[in-house]
């Protein structure tokens, strides 16, 4: 319940300062967060990042205010953040379809896009399973992709098996044949960096791969029971929407780690593990 109250204040200073920048950090401080938590728990609630809520957010207000008032097109663009009425006109015809000129015409529909709120919900009735483990700094190699946002899911398998088709498993296979397989989310920026890898243990890298160094940190570990890929969404969906609200944790900003150890990935028994990197 605290931090459902956190996120609401977050939400409310996003509200009050729509005529100002996105400030990620100061909004993040209105839910007493790191930046880097509240952007991914934000984005794994909602399944949108917090600047593609502003946006839709200040165009749904900018609609608004062209529809009831004489503001002109410019006036408006620069209050919600536009350099210039191109980019206004772009951003505004992407979301509603019509040229901001437009909207005050009578009978043009417009888009809303409303205030998000965040509400307790009672969600399974199975507790979390984890342990914490600290590792030190170790080396992977393998192929990245970038992962498009709101579409991860989707995008990593198809990563996966266009990896698969083109060889590049089995080269990574021909590194080491007993260690577990690594789907590892470098980092949360848009687009996200995504990278299928193995553990390196010497410097040899093939044609077509890449090294790469996963800093040392805390992890939270949690086994994911099932077939892929619904056990490890589901084990992320527990991770951020029931263990961090109740724990005192937050994400260290460092990358994530799925690991999928040797099996039948299809099996209702399949263990494989989410390595989320934590911090207090």
């Amino acid at each position: 319940m605290e931090w459902l109250k956190r996120m609401d204040h977050a939400l409310e200073f996003i509200e009050r300062t729509m005529d100002k920048p996105l400030d990620i950090e100061a909004i993040a401080k209105a839910a007493c967060s790191s930046s880097f938590h509240f952007h991914r728990m934000f984005h794994m609630w909602t399944g949108i990042t917090v600047g593609e809520y502003v946006r839709k957010r200040k165009l749904t207000l900018a609609a608004q205010e062209l529809a009831a008032s004489s503001a002109k097109v410019v006036d408006v663009a620069l209050k919600y953040g536009y350099d210039s009425p191109e980019a206004f006109s772009k951003a505004f015809r992407k979301i509603h379809g019509i040229a901001p000129s437009e909207a005050r015409q009578s009978g043009v529909y417009l888009k809303a896009f409303p205030r998000l709120s965040f509400h307790f919900w009672v969600e399974g009735d199975k507790e979390v399973d984890y342990h914490i483990e600290e590792k030190e700094a170790f080396t992977v190699v393998g192929k990245s992709a970038v992962i498009t946002c709101g579409n991860e899911g989707r995008s990593r398998s198809w990563f996966w098996g266009e990896c698969q088709r083109d060889g590049t498993l089995d080269m990574i296979t021909c590194l080491d044949t007993d260690t577990p397989w690594l789907g590892i989310t470098m980092d949360f920026d848009e687009p996200f960096p995504y990278m299928i890898a193995k553990e390196a243990h010497d410097d040899s890298v093939a044609d077509g791969l890449a090294r790469q160094t996963i800093p040392a940190s805390t992890w939270a570990i949690f086994p994911c029971v099932g077939s892929l890929p619904s056990s490890m969404q589901n084990g992320f969906r527990q991770i951020y929407h029931q263990w961090f609200p109740a724990t005192g944790y937050e994400h260290a900003g460092l990358p994530e780690i799925e690991v999928y150890p040797p099996g039948n990935a299809t099996a209702e028994d399949y263990r494989c593990e989410a390595w989320i990197p934590i911090m207090k």
